[in-house]
């Protein structure tokens, strides 16, 4: 593998406007990509970011721990009190927070690329009302087991996909269609999550609402290990599939022109963000806001032209890591689940994208 840099310029201002780029190639010269040098500043400086954030989470509770105990406990030191609670404890929300985060900001980054619209995330097209109708069928009727809520969640979240997809497909596709259909579809189930939550054992009801409102509070390492390693797959096969998904934003036409088999691939890449979304949904329930800011104000500090995945996974982990921080320590002792903080940023958020879309028309 060879490692050059150069600097590139495009346009008539270009001069002024140059930019780093590093160009990874492998020795047979077959295999290749180019990386903006700011893209990969960022990401290293929103990942030390993230792990900071972690960091202090692992420190602070109703136990506090000095950082440098911490730090020396994850390098495989610490006396067992420590160990007990920063590894036993602490650690499995705090991994659950960074890698959740991380593959919601990529789900987010799929969809805000297929659709061309920074208002083409999970959480308001559908994706996740639908993960949480099927996690919410098998709560109130076969109770609350990690692997069958797990299950259900994916179901509902693809089939709420497949739906959405085919409603949204008219000789051809259509990113704002997809939006539209989407918003519609999520309205519907949202509608029968509130009739299914009315009509349950109060019991039920109130633990089906704790869960749905996006909570990292009691999970354990039966919930961090398994959502990591499908989140790790999910993050492999995703890597396999960049190239195409820039390709799909010239177009199909043109897409098609340079070798991409256009609605294959985009099946392949709703799936995978469905994935990634019911993933997350089945481990700590539906938090919103997280899939639509995360690609967005990466794309802002990295200044690229479009959604990149690995800066929306880095920003996805640290929002979600500082919002489950805010969320612990707001109130404390009581503890917020960390979907009431993503709303409530990600809410801001919203207003503030709608009212400068609606200015640049």
């Amino acid at each position: 593998m060879s490692v050059t840099t150069e600097t590139q310029a495009e346009g008539p201002s270009a001069v002024d406007r140059g930019y780093r780029t590093i160009t990874l190639r492998s020795r047979s010269g077959r295999y290749g990509a180019v990386i903006g040098l700011r893209q990969v500043i960022v990401v290293t400086a929103l990942l030390l970011a993230a792990a900071a954030v972690a960091v202090v989470s692992l420190a602070t509770g109703d136990v506090t721990i000095p950082v440098g105990d911490v730090l020396a406990t994850l390098l495989g030191g610490g006396d067992r009190r420590t160990q007990l609670v920063v590894l036993d404890w602490r650690m499995p929300r705090v991994l659950l927070a960074l890698t959740l985060g991380a593959g919601l900001g990529v789900a987010g980054a799929i969809f805000q690329s297929l659709t061309r619209n920074p208002l083409g995330s999970p959480d308001i097209i559908g994706f996740d009302a639908g993960a949480y109708t099927g996690a919410l069928l098998v709560i109130t009727t076969l109770g609350t087991g990690c692997a069958a809520v797990a299950g259900a969640s994916i179901v509902g979240g693809l089939a709420t996909a497949m739906l959405v997809y085919l409603l949204a497909y008219r000789r051809g596709f259509q990113g704002f269609r997809l939006i539209i259909v989407g918003i519609g579809v999520a309205a519907m189930l949202s509608s029968l999550n509130t009739w299914i939550i009315l009509n349950v054992n109060l019991y039920v009801a109130l633990a089906a609402c704790a869960w749905g409102s996006g909570s990292l509070n009691a999970v354990g390492w039966e919930q961090a290990t398994p959502a990591a390693i499908v989140l790790v797959v999910l993050w492999a096969v995703s890597a396999l599939l960049v190239r195409q998904m820039h390709l799909l934003e010239l177009g199909d036409d043109a897409a098609v022109a340079l070798g991409v088999r256009a609605n294959p691939v985009r099946l392949a890449l709703v799936v995978l963000g469905v994935a990634f979304t019911a993933i997350a949904t089945a481990a700590a329930g539906p938090i919103a806001f997280i899939s639509l800011a995360a690609p967005q104000l990466a794309r802002r500090v990295t200044r690229s032209a479009g959604v990149t995945l690995a800066a929306s996974a880095a920003m996805g982990a640290l929002l979600l890591a500082a919002s489950d921080l805010v969320a612990q320590r707001l109130f404390a002792p009581t503890q917020l689940p960390v979907g009431v903080v993503t709303v409530a940023v990600g809410g801001m958020y919203l207003i503030w994208l709608l009212i400068r879309e609606a200015r640049r028309r």
